[in-house]
């Protein structure tokens, strides 16, 4: 694809004029484990009987990391290693991701390098294969597929984060029961769970859980919840036998620390960052509004979307692009097929993967944004910047909500400066700082 500065786009783009922006602060609940106490509080929930007694010695334990970007998962995963060590047993890390990292044994520990979990730092050996065994079928029909390494082990220690997820909405979503069916189940796993289309997803999970639960040696979960400004909030251990019932609960108190933006609504969202360490579809949409099925709903009402920036441990991973209404060049050259399509042939949802608008540069994507909306007075065009989905305590919003922020229309929401012009440098990338930083 041929994309210019300077060309045709560019003039039609060159006098749209971008509002003057602001500052503001968002406040959500504060409820936190500080990352030097994450050891201490694993190793209290592991000491309880229920679970202490599972762990024997000589036993070979695998423990599995899959491929989101978790707050504090390179420390939680290690303080579970450790426990098991101090048990007089063998852990070992499995790579449960289902078909990401490319679906490949390399590209997923590859991923996990990028989180901080090697060899190295764990001191245990990391066992990488797309090898898979088959458990059973569902009562939906559905075969039920187990990393093979995961499943020779003595026992199973399920390490993940639970949370609502992008794409549908079930009794249990993101969480312990997913990471069983498709993070275990590889890319085979991965493809029979979503087999069925994603309004059936959620039965699927829900029924090859019950297999795994049945036919696996699994010895217990341990998933973490984060809170709204994506920090270890909660990790509690959950015998295999109330897996199910647990998650459902812990899955109401994960959407009720959702963080999003206060506003609400807005004429065009834009993006700095995506990548596979915020979202499966480099944004959450539970935040920004852009879903990529039916299933799901919520987050920011928007008419337009622009993505400016892909983070660097995607390694071209740009799944997710097909969501906004523009990328930039930078994004559309950095992508990788062989990483973004294996993900979104085996979810089957396509539309996450399709190529939209993509312009020369980050103020052009701002600017066909504000030059291709309906029906909305460019003059009072309402803008929110964030710099990701994971990270939105601080953000940016157009000076159309200035006077509404200030007279406190919104709870939670805080303007800590006066609207001012977007900074750019010359090569036209938006370089207006965010205070925090």
């Amino acid at each position: 694809m041929k994309v210019v500065k300077g060309g045709t786009v560019s003039k039609l783009l060159e006098t749209v004029s971008i509002p003057k922006m602001f500052h503001a602060k968002q406040t959500f609940s504060k409820d936190m484990v500080c990352p030097e106490d994450i050891p201490s509080l694993v190793y209290r929930e592991l000491s309880k009987e229920e679970f202490d007694s599972r762990i024997k010695p000589g036993m070979e334990i695998a423990v599995t990391a899959g491929s989101r970007g978790i707050r504090n998962v390179d420390v939680i995963t290690k303080a579970i290693i450790d426990y098991v060590k101090s048990k007089g047993a063998t852990p070992f890390i499995v790579p449960a991701m289902g078909s990401h990292g490319g679906a490949t044994a390399y590209g997923q520990k590859n991923m996990l390098a990028g989180f901080g979990i090697t060899e190295e730092f764990m001191g245990c050996e990391i066992r990488t294969s797309m090898e898979v065994v088959e458990l059973g079928v569902s009562d939906t029909g559905r075969t039920v597929y187990m990393d093979k390494n995961a499943y020779g082990a003595d026992g199973i220690i399920i390490s993940c984060r639970l949370k609502p997820h992008n794409a549908f909405r079930g009794f249990v979503e993101s969480g312990p029961c997913k990471m069983m069916t498709v993070g275990l189940g590889k890319q085979k796993g991965a493809e029979q769970v979503h087999g069925d289309g994603m309004d059936r997803i959620a039965m699927n999970i829900l029924s090859m859980a019950k297999v795994v639960i049945e036919k696996a040696p699994l010895l217990f979960a341990i998933p973490c919840v984060e809170n709204a400004y994506d920090e270890t909030c909660l990790i509690e251990a959950i015998v295999p036998e109330n897996i199910i019932k647990r998650e459902a609960e812990l899955l109401k108190f994960a959407f009720s620390n959702l963080p999003s933006i206060l506003v609400r609504s807005a004429d065009i969202l834009v993006v700095d960052e995506i990548g596979k360490n915020y979202s499966g579809t480099g944004v959450d949409p539970n935040i920004t509004g852009t879903f990529s099925t039916p299933y799901a709903s919520g987050g920011l009402k928007v008419q337009r979307t622009c993505f400016l920036r892909l983070s660097e441990v995607s390694h071209g991973n740009t799944l997710g692009v097909g969501l906004a209404s523009c990328i930039t060049k930078a994004i559309f050259e950095q992508m990788d097929t062989e990483a973004m399509y294996p993900n979104c042939i085996t979810s089957t949802v396509l539309r996450s993967a399709m190529i939209p608008v993509v312009v020369a540069t980050e103020k052009e994507a701002v600017q066909l944004c504000i030059r291709t909306l309906n029906r909305v007075d460019r003059e009072h065009v309402r803008v929110v910047r964030i710099p990701n989905s994971l990270h939105i305590s601080e953000i940016m919003l157009s000076e159309e909500y200035y006077e509404e922020v200030k007279n406190h229309k919104y709870e939670g929401l805080e303007a800590l400066d006066e609207p001012a012009e977007l900074i750019y440098d010359e090569e036209d990338r938006l370089i207006t700082p965010y205070l925090g930083e």
